[in-house]
């Protein structure tokens, strides 16, 4: 078949088949280089399409941990408001056994007084 493509080339001068020559093997080079450039610019799509995933799954993953610091915030929060009332109840609870314990001192004290009046 080859032999088809080259009759058309019968009869022509050296120098218009050196050219022609010259023009098949520039274009069979373009071709080379192109396909070599078509499969760069597939691989750097495929990579951009790599670091778009990997950029939205880092935002993604950034969404989460911001929810997860914000439930976290507010988890600590309610624990540090929870500590306040406890310091507040354990201060009243405090304050209200010292009053019992004076209130009891003060009914040894008088139990004591009456005991010694008995045993007059």
């Amino acid at each position: 078949m080859s032999w088809a493509v080259e009759e058309w080339k019968e009869g022509l001068s050296p120098r218009v088949l050196q050219k022609i020559h010259e023009l098949e093997s520039q274009v069979d080079k373009l071709k080379k280089e192109r396909q070599q450039r078509q499969f760069q610019l597939e691989s750097l799509e495929a990579a951009l399409q790599k670091q778009k995933q990997k950029v939205e799954n880092e935002k993604n993953e950034a969404a989460i941990l911001k929810r997860e610091n914000q439930s976290l915030m507010e988890l600590c929060d309610s624990l540090e408001k929870a500590k306040q009332k406890t310091l507040h109840d354990l201060q009243v609870k405090e304050s209200q056994i010292n009053i019992q314990s004076g209130q009891l001192n003060s009914s040894k004290k008088d139990i004591e007084r009456l005991e010694q009046e008995l045993k007059r």
